[in-house]
């Protein structure tokens, strides 16, 4: 049995009941005391419970939104699953409306413009599941998207989109994988079959769509954040993408779906 020390040189967060350093020099565990834990959830499940800069679970309108489709005294699976599709299929996925500001990448930004693309999606469950007690933080990868268009293609100048975004739920004591960037419609238009969500299985892309053609390889993993990594995201877009900077200028400038039901998606 491992014993459990208070650190005596670091502040209690106030908000999370954690040391601010987590884990002291002298590898304590800096614990707080019975009254300031949730019930819910163990002390390293809490930072993916609070609000954060992006995943802005506190807000009006996230809480509303999550309270719409699902009630706190779910089971964290019934929870997440009706999450998920709400997310999914109530906001379009809309690669060109790529807003990388600290607001253009929040969950509540996703519901005042009734689309995104897979990140702030990704951060609207995230939020979502927060505000009724699940926790749930961010995953983030590259993947070479075969679902393109020569335009979007064009602007890209690759297939390679870094720091693909989807969320990761605390689910019965396993993080599982929900990736609700496509929407149906989307999906519906394309011919490519949309991801479902059982909220055990993770729900990632497949390599092959139901017509045997390539639809997304995985490519590399850039691992998990409490929050949006935006530092991280704005240096390796510069690095990979030539036109990065012509990117926010042009937001908005582009009907994706109509290119896909247009027959111009590859």
């Amino acid at each position: 049995m491992i014993a459990l020390r208070v650190c005596p040189r670091h502040r209690l967060h106030p908000r999370f009941g954690l040391c601010r350093f987590w884990l002291c020099r002298i590898r304590s565990v800096c614990i707080a005391p019975p009254h300031m834990m949730s019930s819910a959830s163990t002390p390293a499940a809490d930072p993916f419970l609070a609000p954060g800069r992006c995943v802005d679970s506190d807000h009006p309108a996230v809480r509303a939104f999550a309270l719409e489709h699902a009630q706190a005294s779910m089971p964290p699976r019934d929870i997440a699953v009706r999450l998920y599709y709400a997310v999914r299929d109530g906001f379009r996925y809309d690669p060109y409306f790529f807003d990388m500001s600290e607001q253009g990448l929040k969950a509540s930004h996703v519901i005042a413009n009734g689309r995104g693309f897979c990140v702030p999606k990704a951060a609207l469950l995230a939020a979502s599941a927060r505000a009724l007690g699940v926790p749930a933080r961010l995953g983030f990868a590259d993947v070479r998207n075969h679902l393109t268009s020569p335009r979007l293609r064009e602007m890209m100048q690759t297939d390679v989109f870094a720091f693909h975004g989807f969320a990761e739920l605390l689910i019965d004591g396993h993080w599982v994988k929900a990736t609700p960037a496509f929407n149906l419609g989307l999906c519906e238009k394309a011919g490519v079959k949309p991801l479902e969500f059982d909220g055990r299985a993770d729900s990632v892309f497949h390599e092959f769509d139901a017509h045997g053609r390539r639809h997304m390889e995985y490519v590399r993993e850039r691992g998990s954040f409490a929050d949006v990594p935006r530092r991280e995201m704005l240096a390796a877009f510069a690095e990979l993408y030539p036109a990065f900077e012509t990117w926010m200028r042009n937001a908005g400038a582009g009907d994706f779906e109509q290119e896909v039901s247009s027959g111009d998606a590859t």
